[in-house]
């Protein structure tokens, strides 16, 4: 009995050197790591490292004399004379005369986009289309926007005022909306007289136009009411070209300064 125990721990203490060689093996590689991590290099960072290096010590003269400290004045070197942009002047003659040129280019190709927006409208009647050095006038009947004696817009509206829109978008001329009526007489609660009524119109047409991303800054709404007619309110042809809307399209940016 003795002997087969014996011969148990003796097989046993064979055994125990593999753990002390898998150790060895695993410090001995997680040596090798370590060696070769520290011997690579970088060779991105070693680039702009020796680049930066050799542009410090290569760098130009920055002076051609020494500074003097006292009552003499320093002197100012050649190179620094040289580098000297002289300044913009922007109060010479010629470039008024080149912005307000640019201008009035600038509206002739709006008034250009708009024909192509209202080019069968305006081919047919419905739509006038005026312009000239100062400003764009784009007449839309109110059949077109609203219903009539009411100033709220119709479905049909949107479009219309979306196509203004995107004429407009992304500029800075000012924009004057007029409203206009007929001398048939309104006197409701919520409009007394055509003047509310034009009025009431222009400033939806206005809302209209900031809803398609119109800054509000550049837009004022205005109502004529029956006091500004372009026809004969003795006829109903006259009377339906007396209903419209008027949008005034300058070629400047400010609103109080848009004039006919």
């Amino acid at each position: 009995m003795r002997r087969r125990r014996y011969q148990q721990e003796e097989v046993h203490n064979k055994e125990r050197w593999l753990i002390s060689y898998a150790d060895f093996i695993t410090l001995l590689f997680a040596f090798f790591v370590v060696m070769y991590s520290v011997s690579s290099v970088n060779e991105g960072k070693y680039k702009v490292l020796s680049e930066t290096f050799t542009g410090v010590f290569n760098a130009p003269q920055r002076s051609i004399k020494p500074i003097e400290v006292g009552e003499h004045v320093a002197a100012v070197p050649e190179q620094q004379h040289q580098n000297v942009i002289p300044p913009v002047v922007t109060d010479a003659p010629g470039n008024s005369e080149v912005s307000e040129q640019g201008k009035v280019e600038a509206l002739r190709a709006m008034a250009d986009q708009l024909a192509m927006e209202f080019d069968d409208l305006i081919n047919q009647g419905v739509v006038s289309l005026e312009t000239s050095d100062h400003w764009i006038e784009l007449s839309l009947p109110n059949s077109m926007l609203f219903n009539s004696g009411d100033a709220e817009p119709h479905y049909d509206s949107f479009a219309v005022i979306e196509k203004v829109a995107k004429v407009l978008r992304d500029r800075d001329n000012a924009v004057k909306v007029e409203g206009f009526t007929d001398n048939q007489p309104i006197r409701t609660g919520r409009y007394p007289s055509n003047w509310e009524l034009s009025t009431a119109r222009a400033s939806a047409v206005s809302r209209m136009l900031v809803m398609q991303g119109i800054e509000p800054e550049r837009l004022a709404a205005i109502g004529y009411g029956e006091h500004q007619p372009v026809a004969r309110n003795d006829t109903e042809e006259g009377r339906r070209r007396n209903r419209r809307v008027i949008l005034l399209i300058s070629k400047d940016s400010s609103i109080r300064g848009v004039v006919r």
